[in-house]
Order: structure tokens, then sequence, then C-alpha cells
């Protein structure tokens, strides 16, 4: 029996669904039930009716699982898949932040821990930061973390006065301008799209032709006919991309741009965390009670 197939049956014995990341191995998207950005797994967490969820993402997707699922037993296959951005704030400093500014609106990317979440507002995604924002009332102070690119995007767009937090995730903060520039050259008439976590956001957003989340470069990737596309965020979407559209050619913008968290996962962990239903994911109750808040507002906006 193949590897593929152990995981298939006991998939099948566990009553399980497998979640995958668009920036995960291609051999683990290749056999997930739903591949897709945080907000779509989130969802798809929601709406699955099996008794276990294994994602193959990074912690703080798990964990957002399991607050979603309090009912349900979530597993992370290799407990190693952490995040560089979600690291960058703790449930300390958010608390201090919030001090400083009585009364702010808090709104935490969904790259961050439990326990910062559970001192959010609301949480956000990258495809549905700015009508997050838009929601909140004009005189009210927004606080915006981790992530200061996306933030500096956010405010771009919303036009709204924001406090942010100096984080960034380290893959997209090497997609820098000089890049762009150079993909131009190399690449003449290939259109670039980028996601708005990308280093020094306010030069190199306004030079891109579109601004896309994860769930929407997969989305432009269905619909273009164009012959080549340069992608601007971590390289393992490529992969969803090229299957899903194999007659335009997708060029990353910088080929080094590989989040290790995210190639944690193999196909061996996903087999033994089944067999085992090992790296189970909880989360305290008074704090999955407040974050779940947040994150509702998430799934719902």
């Amino acid at each position: 029996m193949s590897l593929e197939e152990e995981i298939r049956a006991l998939k099948d014995e566990r009553d399980a669904v497998l979640l995958a990341h668009n920036y995960q191995r291609p051999e683990v998207q290749d056999l997930a039930d739903f591949v897709g950005d945080s907000l779509y797994l989130s969802r798809k967490a929601m709406e699955s009716d099996r008794a276990v969820i294994v994602f193959a993402g990074v912690r703080f997707m798990a964990e957002t699982a399991k607050i979603l699922n309090p009912d349900r037993t979530v597993l992370l296959p290799d407990p190693k898949a952490g995040c560089g951005l979600s690291d960058s704030i703790t449930g300390e400093q958010v608390r201090a932040w919030k001090a400083e500014h009585p009364g702010a609106a808090v709104i935490a990317y969904i790259n961050t821990s439990a326990e910062v979440k559970a001192e959010a507002d609301s949480c956000c995604t990258s495809s549905n930061a700015v009508k997050i924002v838009e929601e909140v009332p004009p005189d009210r102070e927004i606080l915006f973390l981790p992530d200061m690119f996306l933030g500096d995007y956010v405010r771009q767009k919303t036009g709204r006065k924001m406090h942010l937090w100096v984080g960034d995730c380290p893959v997209h903060a090497r997609l820098r301008p000089e890049g762009l520039d150079r993909a131009r050259l190399e690449h003449p008439g290939a259109p670039i799209i980028a996601h708005p976590e990308c280093g020094c956001a306010s030069q190199v957003l306004p030079r891109v032709d579109r601004v896309l989340s994860t769930d929407g470069m997969v989305r432009f990737a269905e619909e273009t006919r164009v012959p080549e596309v340069v992608v601007a965020t971590e390289v393992g979407i490529l992969h969803r991309m090229r299957r899903l559209n194999p007659t335009t050619r997708f060029t990353p913008l910088d080929a080094g741009a590989v989040c290790p968290y995210m190639k944690e996962i193999d196909l061996t962990d996903i087999r033994d965390s089944l067999a085992l239903l090992r790296h189970r994911i909880d989360v305290a109750p008074d704090i999955a009670l407040r974050a779940r808040r947040a994150l509702e507002r998430m799934v719902a906006a």
C-alpha cells in the first residue's frame, strides 16, 4: 500500500477531513480534501461533519480550527509548523498596547496566536481586512496587528488612520521594489500580482497590476488567459495555479520566497498523525471563548 493509500484509508477510519493551505508541499495539496487560504479553510472546518480535522498548515490555523470547532479533534501533523509573523506579538503586548489607546478597536490578522486573538475585537484575513476595517465606526481609533505591510495597504485602501504593529512575514518582507523593477525588464508584458503582505507595501503595491489574497490569486489563475503571470507571494501557491491553468506560465517574483514552516508537514507526518491521533491542538477554554467572538466576525464578513 502506498503512503497516499494509507492516508486515504486512515482518513476513513478516523472520520477525518484533511485541510491544506495554498503554501503546502505539492503532494500534500494533491491529497487534501480542501485547499485554500485561511478564511476558506476556516469556513470548511466549520462546515465539515467529520470528527477529526487534520490541518496541513501552521499552528495558528490549527488553533483557529479548534476554537471554531471545540468539540472536535484537531491535529497539526508537525508541531514545528509555526509562524514568524504570529511570533512577532504576544497577548501581553496587545494588552499593553490597548492600555495606551483605551477604547480603540483591535483588529488582529489571522496570523496570530489564540491568546492574541482573544484580545481582539475582530480578526481578519488578507481577503477581508479592508471590509473589516471599513465596518469600524469612523470616530473610533484602530489598532491593527501584527503585519505592518498589510496594515499599510489597508490604510491606503480605506483612508482610515490606524496604528500599526511593527511586524512582518519574513517571506513576504523580502519581496521588494527592486524585484518588481527586475521582473518588468525580464518578463515584459506579463502582469504582476502581489500579496498585500509584500515588503515596502507603500512602494510595491501601487506598482503591481493586481493586489490579491492567496485565494484571489487562485481565482485569477483560473480566469486569466495571458501567456505569463509574475506572482509575488510564497512559491507554494504556484503548484495549484499551474494545475488550474496549465496554458499560462506562472513565474515567481522571487524563487527564494519559501516559508520553512509551511514546508514542515509531509505525507509521513500526516500518516503518523492520523494513525496515532497525535499532535492534538487544544486551546484553554477562557482564551477560546474570547477568541471565538473575534473569529466569528471574520468568518461572517
